[in-house]
């Protein structure tokens, strides 16, 4: 049986969180991610399949059990972590199953933040794809305007979100929307704009092959890096 957590107990679910995480540390693993990922924070030094599993297993015995609690102990993970697996572990519970039903438009601005907060590809991406693509989907005709502002943001972070957050979206995927995001960024110097414009459009190039090669050959100004990126499985 679970035990729901009520909104002046969220500290239970982060201390068992912190605590787990502390047991499951590996320092011989933890100097090379911290480097690999060029993190100011340290690691523990979990990897990402044990990690998943170990936070999940502690939300599963305390999930939130209202809105307010589940972004007020996501905020303090993610805002308050001492090492980078708890912001890991913030982003597993703002994706958890308990959390289903607070998953629509006005999440937005929690997401926005950890975008900004986190300003790395590693968290940035998976918040893009894995938290605000699911939104999108799901609530297009109040999520398109807001992508559109994102796109030109003055946040790369959240500029990259925007280009990013229809990857997987596959055959539902909005050209429309695709378009006006990669457009302001085609011209932009930051190798991770750059980069993730050629991503959206590879996604995008497995279900519209034929698009992608027009989109390209029409925009001659999108860097090397990008036009390399968006062709890599065209033939």
């Amino acid at each position: 049986m679970t035990t729901p957590m009520s909104p002046s107990s969220n500290h239970l679910l982060i201390d068992d969180l912190r605590a787990g995480l502390a047991a499951a540390a590996d320092p011989t693993l933890a100097p090379g991610m911290q480097a690999y990922m060029k993190s100011d924070l340290p690691y523990y030094g979990v990897r990402t399949a044990p990690m998943r599993r170990l936070v999940k297993a502690r939300i599963d015995a305390r999930p939130p059990h209202d809105r307010i609690t589940w972004e007020a102990t996501i905020r303090e993970l993610f805002d308050d972590a001492s090492h980078r697996e708890e912001r890991y572990a913030a982003l597993v519970l703002a994706g958890h199953r308990s959390a289903r039903a607070w998953q629509d438009p006005g999440t937005l601005p929690l997401y926005r933040h950890l975008v900004v907060a986190g300003a790395w590809w590693d968290l940035v991406d998976w918040t893009a794809t894995g938290l605000v693509g699911p939104i999108h989907r799901g609530f297009r005709g109040d999520v398109d305007p807001l992508m559109r502002a994102w796109a030109v943001d003055d946040d790369l972070w959240v500029r990259r979100t925007a280009l990013l957050c229809q990857n997987g979206a596959k055959e539902t995927v909005d050209l429309d929307l695709l378009t006006d995001c990669l457009v302001p960024n085609l011209q932009r110097s930051e190798f991770w704009l750059r980069k993730a414009c050629g991503w959206a459009l590879r996604e995008v190039a497995y279900q519209h092959p034929e698009w992608v090669r027009r989109f390209v050959a029409g925009h001659p100004e999108m860097s090397s890096l990008t036009r390399r990126e968006a062709t890599k499985h065209l033939t």
